[in-house]
């Protein structure tokens, strides 16, 4: 997948766990995860700016855009 979410990053970096984060930003714990593990299909602007609020941070230091190779690429 081209987006890569780097909450675990941001976590360890303000050493936080995911529980406290949740907490915070008052987001079910499952839902959370969902957003860790890069399975989220969506994430509202809302609980983006909570996040950032909450890890003091920018949407560029949790969400990262990387490219997939063109099909038949070497790698």
């Amino acid at each position: 997948m081209p987006i890569v979410v780097n909450l675990d990053v941001m976590l360890a970096r303000r050493k936080m766990s995911l529980s406290a984060l949740a907490a915070a930003v008052d987001i079910t714990l499952a839902n959370l995860s969902v957003l860790k593990s890069g399975k989220a299909k969506a994430i509202r602007f809302s609980t983006l700016e909570a996040i950032c609020r909450v890890l003091q941070c920018q949407p560029a230091d949790l969400l990262e855009y990387v490219p997939e190779a063109p099909p038949g690429a070497a790698g």
